[in-house]
């Protein structure tokens, strides 16, 4: 989901039209007292109304019937046991049938909208279709939580025992406030508000925008003076290449390279200390044992090593480039930049296929 570490600003995201709200899922009655109850709570409200020149009781209505989400709650805990990653069943769930014949069918519909984005963004289609389809199969699954009540949850109960609960806490604060800003320009009564849904982190419409990111990279490409990243795959499209292009997308530039090793001079550990950041030249890179081929000796940025755990099976390697590094910042895992890569790849050779009967 876009815009889990991101501020925002108030550029792009003027009257959008209305949502079309998802039906929540059945559940158990939620029994958490109201946040109204809660003086804490109610002081934030308070103070958002005044930073944001917001109408302080509509704010507080707003907040305040709002509740402990206990689900939202244990989803955000971290794991009982330790994980063990595993590409290839990552890859699985999402590079499958049914996700490629909806990218294709997505991209058959919005074929001339894409080649514009393309165009004015620098940032390839494929990419952008992966980008959907990895996060809602094209808007088939957006979520089915409140989104305020997500947030209240989140920014007043995040589990404890999280290492950065604190700084969650107050990242979800601020996702309040973005997102009641949007609200207030919309015009949303204080009960609407509750109505929006989304995931059980706050994040909406078909590429899982934070309020945040919402306000600050969300556009209307459809040119009707609104924003809908529910309805209008057009203002999706844009707004996710919009994305891109504001975390520095550098057109033409491949995502990653094939790499293999050269054990008898490889030095690992140097290769790995940087993580996903791109941090070497091709010079450097290749000294410390890692092989390159063809079009990547030529390549004149910094790359990094990217490693894919297989679970007991051997790693699998790419050398990342900082288009890749970009790609990780719509969701921080170098496993989900893979799979949207992958994902959009298999949706273009679906759409090559179709081109060429």
């Amino acid at each position: 989901m876009a815009g889990l570490a991101n501020a925002a600003s108030a550029a792009g995201a003027s009257e959008a039209k209305p949502y079309t709200r998802a039906v929540a899922t059945s559940a158990p009655q939620n029994q958490a007292p109201l946040n109204a109850t809660r003086p804490e709570v109610m002081q934030f409200a308070e103070d958002l109304a005044s930073r944001r020149n917001l109408d302080p009781g509509w704010v507080r209505a707003a907040i305040g019937q709002t509740r402990l989400n206990p689900t939202v709650s244990r989803l955000m805990q971290p794991p009982a046991k330790a994980f063990v990653k595993n590409w290839r069943a990552y890859r699985g769930r999402f590079i499958d049938p049914v996700r490629i014949a909806a990218g294709v069918r997505f991209w058959q519909e919005n074929r001339a909208t894409l080649a514009r984005a393309e165009q004015e963004f620098g940032v390839p289609a494929e990419l952008i279709v992966g980008i959907i389809g990895v996060e809602t199969i094209y808007g088939r699954n957006t979520g089915s939580f409140s989104v305020l009540e997500a947030l209240t949850t989140l920014a007043f109960d995040f589990p404890a025992s999280h290492p950065r609960a604190a700084e969650r806490s107050e990242f979800f604060k601020g996702e309040i406030e973005q997102f009641l800003t949007l609200e207030s320009r919309r015009g949303a009564t204080a009960l609407e508000t509750l109505d929006i849904k989304g995931s059980y982190a706050g994040a909406m419409g078909m590429p899982q925008f934070m309020p945040s990111s919402w306000i600050k990279y969300a556009v209307d490409f459809d040119g009707d003076s609104s924003i809908d990243l529910w309805n209008s795959p057009a203002d999706v499209i844009g707004s996710v290449a919009n994305y891109f292009k504001a975390f520095n997308w550098q057109p033409g530039m491949p995502t990653h390279y094939p790499v293999s090793f050269d054990t008898s001079r490889l030095d690992m550990d140097a290769l790995m200390a940087a993580d996903i950041l791109p941090t070497f030249g091709v010079a450097s890179f290749t000294a410390k044992g890692a092989v390159l081929e063809g079009a990547a000796l030529e390549h004149k940025g910094p790359l990094a090593l990217i490693e894919l755990l297989n679970g007991p099976e051997a790693p699998s390697y790419v050398a990342g480039t900082e288009n890749f590094y970009t790609i990780t910042r719509y969701n921080w895992s170098s496993y989900y930049a893979m799979a949207v890569i992958e994902l959009g790849d298999e949706v273009k050779r679906g759409m090559n296929g179709v081109v060429g009967r």
